[in-house]
């Protein structure tokens, strides 16, 4: 796992199956996701896996914006492995996601992650609703420390 730099966002739009399928829209998120440093990446010694991108324009919480596993890396944990990167790295107390309630993958993976249910938002995609996720608080140091003896 590895912060994105500006060399990436080619390598990412290939993985990205939107990007990968001519979304010049999302090549443009991929292309300002990595020249700001918002993108995390999941890598083997073949490339990239997947990405997860982190912003924190979300009431002033830090929000996962986008969360994209190469198809061919799908089921292996890398979206596992990159919510949890996002989860500990965060700059907020508070981390939120959101997804189309036809994602269903997608929430099977949250809720795996822990991640619980925060809302419901009707009106983005038609059709669609969004549902909005809140990842689980990170221990205190005293929790993370454990039982003392």
């Amino acid at each position: 796992m590895r912060r994105a730099s500006e060399s990436d966002a080619e390598a990412l739009a290939r993985i990205d199956s939107f990007a990968a399928e001519g979304d010049e829209e999302r090549c443009g998120h991929i292309r300002r996701w990595c020249r700001q440093g918002l993108a995390a990446v999941a890598e083997d010694a073949f490339g990239p896996l997947g990405y997860c991108v982190v912003e924190y324009t979300f009431f002033e919480q830090g929000f996962v914006t986008m969360l994209m596993v190469a198809p061919a890396a799908r089921g292996r944990g890398v979206g596992a492995r990159l919510l949890a990167d996002a989860a500990t790295s965060r700059t907020t107390p508070k981390l939120f996601t959101s997804v189309n309630v036809s994602n269903q993958p997608m929430q099977r993976l949250l809720q795996r992650a822990g991640w619980t249910p925060a809302g419901l938002l009707h009106g983005l995609d038609e059709g669609d609703p969004e549902l909005f996720y809140l990842c689980p608080p990170l221990p205190s140091a005293s929790e993370a420390a454990g039982p003392r003896s």
